[in-house]
């Protein structure tokens, strides 16, 4: 849990991270409506387009931005993943170590946020659009599901105490779609709060599958990005933002996601030398030190999962 008494200071006052959390949620709320919020992108600028942008829940807070990745930079990150793809794991909530699933059943690879110039300007329009800052962000996870795989109904925040001491909690999360699905793949809250008339809207919307009947849905659609909240702007976890990836039907599907941390993930932590991973042995023996040196070795500002492994330190 978050230590909600930890004081910060922040322009000569003094707040708890609960309160800096609230900030950062109405400012970001006020970017989302107003647009007028803009940066440097590769010469180019940046700026939301508001009209672009649809609240689709409140509780749980997400937001659809529609044709937030171009059809070039959402195949740019599928053309990277291709060769780095792996059977993708889930955190263990009592140890925290990473562990294969069978909720879980998608593959995926993790890209550098300096990968080259698409990579970093898309890392920089989610600063814009989020109004949080790049460091507190995860490298991008780029996952693939072909027919039948999925990803059960869970939680992006931790139960653990060993995967938030790098950032502390994930705030928020922004997932997303490179490509178009044709039945299935949806993202569902179940535990979402609907109204009768939404829920009447859902029973009647041929377009969904049974599972994205089940609670408010996005369907995949290349380009478009789902922006939520994993936490209430106090820093509670908020159980309303369990979500699922549906099962897909026909198809395939193709997506990223962004994981949010409320404090820097780029901080180096200095606890010696470890794996952070419990297969790290076995991708060391298979050659992946050399293969996949960013996620298994890092760089000096920010080490990779498995450096006892590779033997670098």
């Amino acid at each position: 849990m978050l230590t909600q008494n930890r004081i910060l200071t922040v322009n000569h006052f003094t707040m708890n991270r609960g309160s800096l959390l609230q900030m950062l949620f109405i400012l970001s709320i006020l970017l989302l409506i107003n647009g007028s919020f803009s940066s440097a992108v590769n010469s180019t600028l940046f700026k939301i387009d508001p009209s672009k942008v649809k609240q689709i829940s409140w509780k749980p807070r997400a937001f659809v931005y529609e044709r937030f990745l171009t059809d070039e930079e959402c195949d740019h990150l599928v053309s990277i993943a291709k060769t780095e793809l792996k059977r993708s794991a889930v955190a263990d909530n009592e140890s925290g170590d990473s562990q294969f699933s069978e909720v879980r059943t998608s593959s995926g690879a993790f890209i550098s946020k300096a990968k080259d110039d698409i990579v970093e300007r898309i890392e920089q329009k989610l600063a814009v659009w989020t109004f949080l800052p790049q460091e507190n962000g995860e490298d991008i996870q780029v996952l693939r599901y072909e027919e039948g795989q999925k990803y059960e109904a869970h939680y992006d925040y931790f139960a653990d105490k060993v995967n938030i001491a790098r950032g502390g909690h994930r705030y928020a999360t922004v997932l997303m779609y490179l490509s178009d699905v044709k039945k299935g793949g949806e993202t569902v809250f179940p535990n979402a709060e609907l109204s009768e008339r939404q829920k009447a809207a859902i029973a009647l919307n041929d377009d969904l599958s049974e599972c994205g009947k089940r609670g408010i849905a996005v369907k995949p659609k290349k380009g478009d990005a789902l922006l939520f909240y994993s936490l209430y702007p106090n820093a509670v976890p908020d159980q309303m933002s369990l979500h699922g990836g549906c099962p897909v039907i026909e198809g395939e599907k193709w997506s990223a996601t962004k994981w949010i941390h409320v404090d820097s993930f780029d901080k180096i932590l200095t606890d010696g030398c470890s794996d952070r991973n419990q297969n790290c042995e076995k991708w060391a023996t298979l050659g992946e030190c050399t293969r996949n040196p960013e996620y298994m070795v890092g760089t000096a500002d920010l080490p990779g999962y498995c450096r006892r492994s590779c033997k670098v330190c």
